[in-house]
């Protein structure tokens, strides 16, 4: 994609789309969806807590206590967090923004509260509670769904290019 797509995610503070993140939202909700503990007022098993345990190597445990090194839900957490300094809690944040999250997407999600993604729903836009299990499985599904319609738009594909080139048995070189 070009450095200027890029750009404007980064501007905008919105997730950058990628097969990697799609893949972790949809492991989230399916995770969720067979009975991974869950509880919205812990920092390892929340929104965040389950999604960076896909993310991550780390367990729910290891969340917490990186979690604890700091002050705050994960709201205060993504605000506060600096790539400069060492603290442990900026490991796990780093995680979250290489996986193409902002401070913004990270609030969003555990408040389950991204208009774009709301607008998604199946069945159209309603308000969805934070620590409702169902919800949260929802919304990551369909989170997944609108960032892999912003990659899809954002490859660009020659059409005309592809179908000039040579062949070998079938297939484009």
């Amino acid at each position: 994609m070009p450095d200027s797509f890029y750009l404007i995610v980064k501007l905008l503070k919105m997730a950058i789309p990628s097969i990697e993140l799609i893949q972790a939202l949809r492991e989230t909700a399916r995770r969720l969806r067979k009975g991974a503990h869950y509880s919205w007022g812990h920092h390892g098993a929340c929104n965040c807590g389950n999604l960076l345990q896909v993310i991550t190597p780390l367990t729910e445990g290891e969340i917490l206590r990186y979690a604890h090194s700091a002050v705050g839900e994960w709201t205060e957490l993504a605000q506060e967090y600096c790539s400069a300094t060492n603290a442990p809690i900026n490991l796990v944040m780093s995680k979250l923004e290489q996986a193409g999250l902002t401070p913004v997407d990270i609030r969003q999600i555990e408040y389950l509260s991204d208009r774009k993604v709301l607008e998604h729903l199946p069945g159209g836009f309603r308000w969805l509670k934070k620590n409702m299990r169902e919800d949260v499985i929802l919304y990551f599904e369909t989170f997944a769904d609108l960032l892999e319609e912003k990659l899809i738009l954002a490859i660009d594909l020659d059409i005309e290019e592809l179908a000039q080139r040579p062949t070998v048995q079938g297939s484009v070189l």
